[in-house]
């Protein structure tokens, strides 16, 4: 009789647990059996960039993980604008999350006056994944072969002087603008649609510089048709130890893309926590990290709150360039 009557007691508190854990918000039934439908990765650029290479490489080890497909989305457009909105609006329940750079997580907020997303607010990460270093370059026919020689060049004749960017408040763009602004150079911006045509043109001595992301630059470098002069991380690169820091001619500039991977706002933390920890083993795979190594990045992984942080920092010191040039793109 006691036995039955324990059997029968659990019984009865077993609907009440579920109930509280229910509207607790830690929804049990549907954690248990997550995923079981496909994840859609976005990615908020065109196919073919490093972006889509990385969530297309993440995407499949995330596949074989977690058993389920992971279908990556080139949601492109609006300086990342709509697919970054796309995820901040989906539903927070694992099966959409996000791919982004530093330009929409830490430079639009301030860039466009009517943002439809706040991703402080609105996005929950997941994990910092890599950074991408930029260099300042220079066509090979630029009588300058170091920082202070090309900033001396230019306060010689500001008039015949210009940096190339991507586009407006592309880092290529910003990153020139926080430097000509601590240098003091006086120098005017001539915009592209990409970095591709704007170093192109800076080959053609169209252009004085440009600060470019490394694996679109270096190949130039390499066949000599652009000179590097600095590299815009915080230390030198192990691979490139001749190549000098912008900050040891210019105190504490540093300029790097970084790669953040987020899923909507009030996705449950266990699903976050398991991402993170499928993705912080996806990067520790030699093949893997192989294989972004090759192209520029420099991986780093870890817990959410490193990309929380790094939003949170770099938000206001593009905030401070962007008011202090006066950029604005809508």
């Amino acid at each position: 009789m006691n036995l039955l009557r324990t059997v029968l007691l659990h019984v009865l508190r077993m609907p009440a647990v579920a109930a509280a854990l229910a509207l607790s918000g830690f929804a049990v039934p549907a954690l248990a059996a997550w995923p079981d439908q496909p994840i859609h990765f976005v990615v908020p650029y065109p196919a073919g960039g490093s972006t889509d290479v990385m969530a297309r490489t993440l995407g499949q080890r995330m596949s074989e993980v977690l058993g389920q497909p992971v279908i990556v989305e080139n949601r492109a457009g609006a300086s990342a604008n709509i697919g970054t909105n796309y995820v901040a609006k989906s539903k927070p329940d694992g099966y959409t999350i996000l791919l982004a750079t530093s330009t929409a997580l830490s430079v639009n907020p301030s860039l466009f006056k009517n943002l439809p997303f706040d991703p402080q607010k609105d996005l929950s990460p997941i994990l910092l994944a890599a950074t991408m270093p930029n260099i300042v370059v220079v066509g090979k026919n630029v009588k300058a072969d170091s920082l202070p020689e090309l900033n001396a060049l230019i306060k010689r004749d500001p008039t015949q002087a210009s940096y190339a960017s991507a586009g407006n408040g592309t880092p290529s763009h910003l990153g020139a603008e926080l430097y000509k602004r601590t240098v003091g150079l006086d120098v005017s911006q001539i915009p592209y649609k990409g970095g591709a045509p704007a170093l192109q043109d800076l080959v053609g001595g169209q252009t004085t510089f440009m600060i470019a992301v490394m694996p679109e630059a270096m190949p130039l470098v390499k066949d000599g048709q652009l000179k590097a002069l600095a590299i815009t991380t915080k230390n030198r690169l192990p691979e490139l130890p001749n190549l000098p820091t912008v900050a040891e001619t210019v105190p504490g500039y540093e300029l790097t893309a970084w790669y953040g991977i987020l899923a909507a706002a009030g996705t449950p933390e266990p699903i976050v926590r398991k991402f993170n920890t499928v993705l912080n083993d996806a990067l520790k795979d030699p093949v893997i990290s192989a294989k972004f190594k090759t192209m520029g990045f420099d991986l780093l992984g870890g817990p959410p709150s490193a990309l929380t942080q790094l939003m949170v920092s770099e938000t206001p010191k593009w905030k401070q360039v962007i008011e202090a040039a006066n950029i604005k793109v809508d």
